[in-house]
C-alpha cells in the first residue's frame, strides 16, 4: 500500500507544484489525489517551457497514466473546475478526473463576501476566492455539495473508496496538499490563516485515508520563504533587500507581491514535527547560491549550497530528499534512495 503526502512547510508558495510534478512524472503514481482548502491556492508548473497554473485540479495532471481525484475535504468552484478542464485538454484531464460527491461548493455569494469584507480581504488578506465563507457555510450545514450540481454529475465519485481500493491493490497513491503549515487554521499564525487545517493529517482526511495508510510525508520548504497577505513573518526582510537579492515574486492566485524572509530553522523544525515529515524537499536552492543553478548531482553542489542543506538536515532533524536548483523539472536532485 505505497502512498505519500506532499505538503507545504512554510506559508505556501514553497514550490509544491514543481515537486509534485516531478514525483508524478518520476514515480508514475496510479492515483493522484488533491486535498487542501480549495481554489485559494494556485500551483504553477513549467512543462516544455510553457507555464500551467491550477487552482482546483491535482497538480500532477501531466502524468497521463494517473487517475486524478479531488477529495471530499476540498472546496469546488464549478467555474474554475471547467475552465481547467479546458485549459488542460491536451492532457486528457476530463477523461481521468473524479470529484468527490461530498465536496462543498463555492458559490458566487461566497466570493462576493470574501472580496467585500473589510475584515477578510483588507485585514486578513484573503484571496477573494470565497473559500472562507464557503467553509463557514459547510460548518453551518447549509453549503451545497457537488452532488447538488447537475453539471458535475459525470465527474462525481467516492474518492475515499477509490483511494483505499487503490492502496488495497498495491497501487501507488500520491496525495497533494495546498497552502502551507503557517497558514493552518489550528497551527498557523491565527487569525492570519486559511479556513481549515493544512497539515499532512488534514490532507489525509481530505481524501479519506487513515494515518496507518500513509508511508511517507514530504514537507516542502523554500530557501527563502515567502508570504502573501498580512500576518506575522518573524524573519521577513525589507523589500529593498529582496530587490537586491533578486527575490521578487508574485502570488499565483492574487498577483500580489510576495513578502520574502530568511530561512527560519526553528519554524521549519516545528513544521516538520507537526506534519510528521519523513523527508524534506528544498526548492530554489539556486536563489540561495547562484552557483547551484542547474546542478543535478548532489556531490557537485557548491560548498555554500551543500552546507545550507546540511544545516537544514541537522537543525530540522529530517533528511532533505529532493532539491530543486532551477525552474525546470530536470533541475531536481533526487536523494531518496540514499537516505
Amino acid at each position: 500500500m505505497p502512498s505519500y503526502i506532499v505538503v507545504g512547510g512554510q506559508w505556501g508558495d514553497e514550490g509544491k507544484g514543481s515537486v509534485i510534478a516531478y514525483l508524478a512524472l518520476r514515480d508514475e503514481p496510479d492515483v493522484i489525489a488533491r486535498g487542501g482548502v480549495g481554489t485559494n491556492a494556485g500551483h504553477s508548473v513549467f512543462i516544455n517551457g510553457k507555464k500551467y497554473a491550477v487552482r482546483q485540479l491535482p497538480t500532477g495532471f501531466m502524468q497521463t497514466k494517473a487517475r486524478l481525484l479531488v477529495g471530499a475535504g476540498v472546496l469546488v468552484d464549478p467555474g474554475v473546475f471547467f475552465h481547467e478542464l479546458e485549459a488542460l485538454r491536451d492532457f486528457k484531464v476530463a477523461e481521468r478526473v473524479g470529484v468527490d460527491a461530498r465536496c462543498a461548493i463555492i458559490e458566487e455569494k461566497h466570493k462576493e463576501l470574501d472580496r467585500t469584507s473589510d475584515y477578510l480581504h483588507d485585514k486578513i488578506g484573503t484571496t477573494g476566492s470565497g473559500c472562507g465563507p464557503a467553509n463557514a457555510d459547510r460548518v453551518m450545514r447549509r453549503a451545497k455539495l457537488a452532488k447538488d450540481i447537475p453539471e458535475l454529475g459525470p465527474y462525481l465519485t467516492d474518492v475515499a473508496a477509490e483511494v483505499n481500493d487503490a492502496l488495497d491493490e498495491g497501487k501507488l497513491v500520491l496525495v497533494e496538499g495546498t497552502q502551507g503549515f503557517g497558514l493552518s487554521l489550528y497551527y498557523g499564525t491565527y487569525p492570519y490563516v486559511t479556513s481549515k487545517d493544512t497539515t499532512a493529517s488534514a490532507v489525509a482526511s481530505d481524501v479519506g485515508i487513515g494515518p496507518t495508510r500513509v508511508d511517507d510525508v514530504i514537507v516542502v520548504f523554500k530557501s527563502f520563504p515567502t508570504r502573501v497577505g498580512a500576518g506575522p513573518f518573524p524573519t521577513e526582510m525589507s523589500q529593498e533587500e529582496a530587490d537586491r537579492l533578486g527575490l521578487v515574486e508574485y502570488g499565483t492566485v492574487t498577483g500580489r507581491r510576495r513578502r520574502v524572509g530568511w530561512f527560519d530553522f526553528e519554524f521549519a523544525r516545528y513544521s516538520a514535527r507537526i506534519n510528521g515529515a519523513t523527508m524534506l524537499a528544498l526548492t530554489m536552492l539556486d536563489k540561495y547560491d547562484r552557483d547551484a543553478f542547474g546542478v543535478t548531482d548532489y556531490d557537485k553542489l557548491p560548498k555554500k549550497a551543500k552546507e545550507f542543506v546540511e544545516e537544514i538536515e541537522e537543525r530540522v532533524g529530517v533528511p532533505v530528499a529532493l532539491i530543486k536548483t532551477g525552474p525546470e523539472l530536470e533541475h531536481v536532485i533526487d536523494r531518496r534512495e540514499n537516505i
